[in-house]
Order: structure tokens, then sequence, then C-alpha cells
């Protein structure tokens, strides 16, 4: 039986990696088997729960394999780890990483990840849980993956009682809803809470967009001195009691997903603040005003191209994968991602959309179809062109 699949988002800074550590532990401890996988390029999601180790990223590692050209011998040691919690209890985690900094792109590496991992065999684990820790960016199509492609069954949005978090919680509601409506499968239950100082804020926000309150993580110094030295919250008895409903009635199934919420519209999320959108637009700045009058302001603006030809996101030597760059390229797919296997062939990804490509032979027409595809304006995660006698998508 496959693992059952959350997946915890929220803004930088809220407290996901902190309460993902303290709700994967206390479900270990209730005798399930959970891998903690941490879906951010800080990659700090699993310190904590590893005393404080920082776990070698997959990225990392496939990095290593590939450059000693053996990218075929990454195994499960090279990338999951085990941390035995006390006795008999023992979690599971990963880091996904992603490219070294200023180097690449972080989506990127989070869709390479889960590519890796499925080809290890993850879905056929004996785990009872695999609790993704992801961060708020729903626009980049990376970290979008497990609501584009339904990896996740559920998710859960940390949020606090400020703008900035609960912004973020509503454009992550929204990609949810939006990919639902595409045929996804992915549920939201519903919001925590986290550093509750007993304002509302947070309820009024859950109140309008119709999302309920799963947990109220309080304020509290000790706790924060736990978390800043890697130690769980669950050594406080309040914060273990609060855990420890969570993840009963998570096990349970006792929190119905919600399908019929709404996220908001700009306009009605500030009034959830009590603002209002001002009529018009903001006056616009003038060059004269920018450049104080002086010769520079006669000068064209130089702007910058963003296709692929002079900032690629792949940089490649192999004749045939350039072949499949150049083509996907040239009926306007940005490749984000190129991997060329004896099994499989070729295999694009396109922000969250895997493209498999197979051999090379008949590229013409495989581009012709995906061509069409698109301009069909049907939207898709998966296309399988290995076979063009009988294409499929998804």
């Amino acid at each position: 039986m496959a693992p059952r699949m959350l997946a915890i988002y929220g803004k930088g800074g809220m407290g996901k990696s902190f309460f993902t550590s303290n709700l994967t532990s206390r479900l270990t401890f209730d005798g399930n088997r959970v891998l903690q996988l941490g879906c951010d390029p800080k990659h700090d999601s699993c310190n904590t729960v590893f005393g404080g180790h920082s776990l070698p990223t997959l990225g990392e590692q496939w990095r290593i394999f590939k450059e000693q050209g053996r990218e075929d011998q990454l195994s499960i040691a090279d990338v999951i780890f085990r941390s035995e919690l006390k006795p008999g209890a023992v979690l599971y985690g990963c880091e996904l990483g992603g490219p070294e900094v200023g180097r690449g792109c972080g989506g990127q590496g989070i869709s390479s990840g889960f590519k890796t991992l499925e080809g290890l065999g993850l879905s056929k684990w004996n785990l009872d849980y695999v609790v993704m820790d992801f961060l708020g960016d729903v626009v980049c199509g990376g970290f979008a993956t497990p609501l584009a492609r339904s990896l996740a069954e559920q998710v859960i949005i940390v949020v606090g009682h400020d703008r900035q978090s609960l912004y973020a919680a509503n454009n992550i509601a929204k990609a949810a809803a939006y990919f639902r409506e595409m045929g996804g499968t992915t549920s939201v239950l519903g919001l925590i809470v986290n550093r509750d100082d007993g304002s509302d804020t947070a309820d009024k926000y859950a109140n309008a967009v119709g999302l309920p309150i799963l947990a109220r993580i309080p304020l509290s110094r000790r706790v924060r001195e736990l978390a800043d030295a890697c130690r769980l919250a669950l050594e406080d008895d309040q914060f273990n009691a609060i855990f420890g409903d969570l993840a009963k009635r998570i096990a349970g199934n006792e929190i119905p997903p919600c399908h019929d919420y709404n996220a908001l519209e700009y306009h009605e999320f500030l009034r959830v603040f009590g603002a209002e959108e001002p009529d018009g637009r903001p006056d616009s700045a003038s060059s004269d005003e920018l450049f104080s009058g002086t010769a520079s302001a006669k000068k064209g603006i130089p702007m910058l191209s963003l296709t692929p030809s002079v900032i690629p996101q792949v940089v490649t030597t192999d004749p045939v994968q350039l072949k499949v760059k150049q083509v996907m390229e040239s009926i306007g797919l940005y490749v984000t991602d190129l991997s060329r296997t004896d099994r499989d062939g070729v295999t694009v990804t396109s922000g969250a959309v895997e493209i498999r490509i197979g051999n090379i032979d008949d590229i013409d027409n495989k581009a012709a179809f995906l061509s069409a595809l698109r301009r069909s304006g049907q939207t898709f995660s998966y296309v399988d062109l290995r076979e063009m006698d009988a294409p499929s998508y998804r």
C-alpha cells in the first residue's frame, strides 16, 4: 500500500519546518513509519529531528555521482537517513536540496528530486506517511509539483496572524483549487495558526475563505528556545498535547478535506484587514525624474532578453539532449531539466510538466504533437511520446 502523502506549505519563516518536525515525530511516536521530506533549497527541514545534523541533500549526492559517471548507481542509502527518536521509534528523513547558490533554478531541483525518488521506488516503500515540507512559492512550477501532479493527497497551510503569511496562504489555496479544477486530486485540509498571540486576524481570513483552523500553536519563548537548540516542542506538555491531538485526527481521517472554499481576490483579501484598494493606478515616474535631467536620460534603456538562448536553464553537451532542447524551444517550450537513460530515452521537464520523449528518431512528429497540444489550450502535467502510435497525456 502506497504511503499517505501530506504537503505542508506556507510563507517562509512561518515555522513550517518546526511544525513538520513535531508532526512527523508525533506520528512516529504513535507507531507510524514516516518519511520527512524537505522540499526547500535551504535544506534545513530535518535538522531538528536529526539532532542538529544537516543532511546531505539528494541534489548534492546526485551531482557527486554524476561527476563520477555513475549516477545510475545512486541508491536509497545515499539519500535517505534514519533517526531513532527513542528506542523503537525511527523517523526517516531526506532533503531534496537544489542547485548550488546562484547557479540554477530551485524549483527545477525539486522536480528532479521527485523524479529520482520515484525511480528509487518511493511509492512502494513500506511507509505510512510521507510529509513534505515546502516553501510557499507556488508560482514556480517546481514548488507546485505536489499540486500540479497530485503527488500530495492533502495540503496543510501554516499561517500567522500577519497579512504576509495569509497572502501566501491565499495563493496556495488558489493554486490547489486551480489544479483540482484541472483534474487533480489534491485537497486542502485547512490552516495551522503558528505563534498564536491571541489575536483574530487568521480567524477573519479563515471565515472569509471558508477554510478551517486545524490547530493553534501558541507563541512560547520556551518552545522557541527548544527549537533553536534543535529539540522538539513535544518536550513541552502543552505542545505535545496539541500535536498529539492533530496527529490522532490525521491518522483517523477525522479531518474532512475542503473542496468548497473560495480563495479571495486581492480586493476581497484587503477587506479582511479593513483596507480597500484605491481606485485608478499609482502615479507613474518619468525618465527626467529618475535621470535628474542628465544626458543619460536620452539613452535607450537596455532590455534583458529572457529567451532560453540568452539565459539557458539547462546546459548540456550531449548532442542528443541538445537537439531535443533546441526542438522544444523552437515550439515555445522552456526546458528546465533534461535527462537521458538507456531505458526511457530522453525526458524533458518544462516547469511542472514532464515530457517523455523516448528516442529522437521521430522528434519532428513528436514536436508537432506537442505544439498542437499546446495550441489546444488543454492543461496537462505529463506527456508520454515514447510510442508515437499511441501518445498519451494527462
